[in-house]
């Protein structure tokens, strides 16, 4: 029997690459009928187009009023599927099943509230962007159940360890909505998921981790940007776990990997310059 489900996608002039997305959401085997919904910040680039093209629903938001918390709530207040799967619009799902491998675990078991999906870096992607993916719980080859959590335990945990088990990614999760209905996503300019995983593990609930279920998903940013993110995460960090970190320490660290990677690069280029000499020679 065919299932329908939502996938509710943020989108803001995500470029041709948002085709490819599309197309591997579409062409998802199983059970399962997928129903695109977007909500669109504005975009000018043909995104809306690609989106039509494809048969999905589009929502609107002002740009200025985007939020993740709540911009995904309204995505979601207008679904009526028993779950729904929060996607970015440049996760591309790697296989047919990963949808089927995502939802899974929902059907075998009631109690979990959510899913999320694991991350591979891009084919493109640089040795430092790689790296620093496989630093989070979402990169790791291992699958999970955690839950649910007292107040007690939760507060007994180190700060690390209760950054670790709330680790929750809406890059690429799916959420059963009964649960959803009661712990809506707070209003925050990041962080909702972590801040959801925490609120659903403490009401009773449980959340898995799906490495079966795979998406590319990687940025390269430059280190500017990534201090200013790592600033603004750091703070939700501390505020939602008690974790407290140096941002410029994130920065120290990302410079030293970056003269790590282009000492590579150069060695690795020295080396076929000499293989080609040698060969000309």
């Amino acid at each position: 029997m065919t299932r329908r489900i939502s996938i509710v996608i943020p989108t803001y002039n995500a470029g041709p690459g948002l085709d490819q997305v599309l197309a591997a959401i579409v062409g998802q085997a199983g059970p399962f009928q997928p129903e695109i919904i977007a909500i669109d910040s504005g975009s000018t680039d043909g995104t809306a187009d690609r989106l039509t093209r494809c048969g999905a629903k589009i929502l609107s938001v002002e740009p200025a009023q985007f939020n993740h918390g709540k911009t995904r709530n309204e995505a979601l207040s207008r679904i009526d599927t028993e779950f729904a799967v929060l996607l970015v619009q440049d996760a591309t799902p790697v296989s047919p099943t990963w949808l089927s491998a995502l939802v899974q675990p929902l059907l075998n078991d009631p109690w979990i509230a959510g899913t999320f999906a694991r991350q591979v870096p891009r084919a493109d992607a640089s040795r430092v962007t790689a790296h620093y993916l496989a630093q989070w719980v979402a990169a790791r080859p291992e699958g999970r159940t955690v839950g649910p959590l007292t107040p007690e335990a939760l507060a007994r945990m180190s700060p690390a360890d209760r950054h670790t088990i709330c680790a929750f990614d809406n890059v690429c999760s799916c959420i059963r909505l009964s649960i959803w209905n009661d712990h809506p996503f707070r209003i925050t300019p990041i962080g909702e998921d972590l801040e959801w995983a925490r609120d659903v593990l403490l009401a009773g609930y449980k959340l898995a981790y799906v490495p079966e279920a795979v998406v590319a998903h990687s940025h390269e940013r430059s280190i500017a940007y990534e201090l200013q993110r790592t600033n603004l995460v750091h703070q939700r960090l501390e505020t939602l776990f008690g974790l407290t970190t140096k941002a410029f320490e994130g920065l120290e660290k990302l410079i030293e990997l970056n003269l790590t990677a282009a000492k590579a690069a150069l060695s690795e280029a020295a080396e076929t310059a000499q293989a080609l000499l040698s060969a000309l020679g």
